[in-house]
């Protein structure tokens, strides 16, 4: 008996990663306001109504939205940021390359819903806060590590921090046409030179 429900619930499972998906893509293309239980199910190709069988409202759909993008991106970069062996500046290169491959490859739209629209619900906007926050973390950490050896020299971290997560979000508007060879120039080439905000220090 065993078997049969966890087939059926891996379904379930892999049906809710799909809406999610979706949902994400369809706010960040459109904004909260202009998106629908209706656009979803149409882009999905199935009925409103079996959109209520997994979410009771177009808030709980976003927020799961949200936080399954969140989740799953962020923990994949603090994942790797624990893993790569190295330097600061080889840690802090590979975090900026993965974080490109992931928006550009996976979540080209969806990457527009951690820019905190001011015409989102406050609850949303405030979830997307705090994702962002956790996001920074990782890049944060690793920059501050690098100053604290020596090998970093900025004017401001949050200001380099700034103007990192602003460079790597128009990402998917520069590499996204490209073909696979040119996108892993294109991946290194803006690798390269986000690491120059950081003013490499030679021997530290």
């Amino acid at each position: 008996m065993d078997e049969p429900v966890s087939r059926v619930e891996r379904k379930r499972g892999r049906r809710v990663e799909q809406i999610l998906a979706v949902a994400a893509e369809l706010f960040g293309e459109r904004g909260y306001d202009a998106v629908n239980l209706e656009d979803v199910a149409e882009r999905l190709d199935v009925t409103k109504g079996s959109l209520y069988y997994y979410f009771a409202g177009k808030d709980q759909l976003a927020t799961a939205a949200i936080e399954t993008l969140g989740d799953d991106w962020t923990g994949r970069l603090e994942a790797m940021a624990g893993a790569v062996e190295g330097d600061a500046a080889t840690r802090l290169r590979a975090l900026i390359r993965a974080h490109v491959v992931i928006a550009v490859r996976e979540y080209p739209a969806a990457l527009r819903l951690f820019l905190v629209p001011r015409t989102w619900p406050d609850a949303l906007r405030t979830r997307i806060t705090e994702m962002r926050r956790r996001h920074d973390q990782v890049f944060r950490a690793v920059l501050v590590d690098g100053l604290e050896r020596g090998e970093f020299a900025v004017v401001a971290t949050s200001t380099t921090l700034q103007a990192m997560h602003a460079a790597m979000s128009q990402a998917p508007l520069w590499c996204a046409g490209l073909a696979d060879d040119e996108q892993e120039r294109a991946f290194d080439e803006l690798a390269d030179t986000l690491m120059k905000l950081v003013a490499l220090n030679p021997g530290p």
